[in-house]
């Protein structure tokens, strides 16, 4: 008669809890299995896609072109405007460039000061300043906040084509 119970007791563990009890295990003679190791949970999870140094100047870009057009502008043949329609163009482009680099990214200068004026230079690495007399310098503390990018967007698509529907 016990059996029965036991038999019941399990069916009604794994129907409401999909799992069977400590008790019921217990009963039976059987104990839980250990969680998998973490490396085999790890290699069993789809992999991160690599990030290549490129995805984010192609993310600045993308950016660009969604909120001011910059890459339909910069491949547009300009040489049978006006200096004055360019001009134009150009003033609500840098507007908008302006923005949206502000929205993503914090600037600050290497060396704060006046041009032309004494500074000290706070490291020698020549990828902060181009040594062009006696200067030295390091890196301000600087910020970029860029958007995650989608699952299964594709980097190196700067902008999707647009069809009109009629």
């Amino acid at each position: 008669m016990s059996r029965i119970v036991l038999a019941f007791r399990c069916f009604f563990n794994i129907l409401f809890h999909r799992e069977l009890s400590e008790a019921s295990l217990g009963d039976l003679g059987l104990v839980k299995r250990a969680a998998a190791p973490a490396s085999s949970r790890a290699a069993a999870s789809p992999a991160a896609p690599a990030v290549r140094p490129s995805d984010g100047a192609l993310q600045i870009l993308g950016i660009l072109q969604r909120d001011s057009r910059l890459v339909d502008f910069l491949m547009e043949d300009i040489a049978s405007y006006s200096d004055d329609q360019v001009g134009a163009a150009v003033r609500e482009l840098h507007d908008q460039c302006r923005d949206s680099i502000g929205r993503y990214v914090t600037l600050q200068p290497v060396i704060d000061g006046v041009e032309g004026a004494y500074a000290k230079a706070p490291s020698n690495d020549p990828n902060l300043v181009k040594f062009i007399g006696n200067v030295p310098a390091t890196p301000p503390p600087g910020r970029v906040d860029l958007p995650a990018l989608a699952a299964k967007q594709d980097p190196s698509v700067i902008a999707p084509a647009e069809i009109e529907i009629e």
